[in-house]
């Protein structure tokens, strides 16, 4: 029996049809940017203060935020979180994704250092995980400078962000990128077949639906071969074993909450410290509305501590 939607979450689905917005796949890729936009300013609290905000670019001009948690000295060397945001490859960006980054610094005790890669469909598959690799090589390279330590570098992201943070833990995991000792997945996409259940359950009445994904696949990664690449679909990929241990979050009203699962379990089968949290009354994005909707302020906490756990020195001191 499903269960039902949290009452916050209807109060965003009314909103929704009181704006009169029209839903995304009706508008072009750059007036959904303007709308998706728009709606994080209503949806999303205060910004909470943090240490220290630092605007970054990478060498193709890509911009990046570089966040110290609040309470943090200015000499400590931290952790740190690379951050990929939400969007469907297609929209989303450093401001519509601050609140976020913010509160996970401030959580977990981390630097975060969120990344504005670049979009689709005017730049498609696989720029976005092109991007945040080389992002995740300037942390690496620059972590001195930033005040971080190397050994002690995560990927995370939400949706889109949590499939571009999970290809890099497999791209880590192989060498081709520099280690990370964990990976934050909240709601992510994991195969682009959109082949689960729930793409079929959850087709109307939600901000994100089966029919959205399919919206956002064309324009990120059209090409129907492409869509077995594991760059494209991690959960496609050969073995997960070896990859970093990881928190994954999934929501109950979400067509990718089955892929998400299944890349959960996948995990734990193959061997991968795993910790699943799944909000079965949830909708897709709770996690960047948390000014309506209550209980995301709860989740970002939790995986602000996980991530706290999975980065600690004194962990790695004792894996020595």
């Amino acid at each position: 029996m499903a269960v039902p939607l949290h009452p916050d979450c209807r109060m965003i689905i009314a909103l929704i049809k009181a704006s009169g917005r029209p839903p995304f796949i009706t508008q072009s890729p750059q007036a959904a940017r303007v709308q998706y936009a728009a709606g994080r300013a209503v949806l999303q609290p205060a910004a909470p203060d943090v240490a220290e905000v630092r605007e970054l670019a990478l060498p193709n001009a890509v911009p990046m935020r570089f966040y110290r948690p609040a309470g943090s000295p200015p000499d400590e060397v931290l952790g740190c979180l690379v951050f990929a945001h939400g969007g469907g490859w297609v929209f989303g960006d450093l401001d519509t994704h601050d609140h976020l980054a913010r509160s996970l610094a401030n959580r977990s005790g981390c630097a975060v250092l969120s990344v504005g890669y670049r979009l689709a469909p005017e730049h498609r598959f696989p720029a976005a995980v092109e991007d945040c690799a080389e992002a995740l090589r300037f942390a690496a390279r620059e972590a001195a400078a930033l005040g971080i330590d190397p050994a002690r570098i995560a990927v995370g992201g939400d949706s889109a962000g949590g499939n571009i943070a999970a290809v890099l833990a497999l791209m880590a995991r192989d060498g081709t990128l520099p280690p990370v000792r964990f990976q934050l997945l909240l709601y992510p996409v994991t195969d682009m077949a959109q082949v689960h259940p729930s793409y079929a359950v959850h087709t109307d009445g939600l901000p994100l639906t089966g029919e959205g994904m399919a919206w956002f696949r064309a324009h990120y990664i059209p090409e129907e071969a492409d869509w077995q690449d594991w760059r494209a679909s991690p959960l496609r990929a050969e073995s997960l074993a070896g990859v970093a241990p990881a928190f994954v979050l999934t929501v109950g009203h979400d067509p990718l909450s089955d892929e998400g699962r299944a890349y959960a379990a996948r995990l734990e089968v193959e061997g991968v410290p795993v910790a699943h949290l799944h909000a079965a009354d949830l909708l897709h994005g709770a996690l960047t509305m948390a000014a309506i909707v209550r209980p995301a302020l709860s989740l970002i906490t939790v995986a602000g501590l996980a991530l706290k756990d999975g980065l600690a020195a004194d962990l790695y001191a004792q894996e020595q």
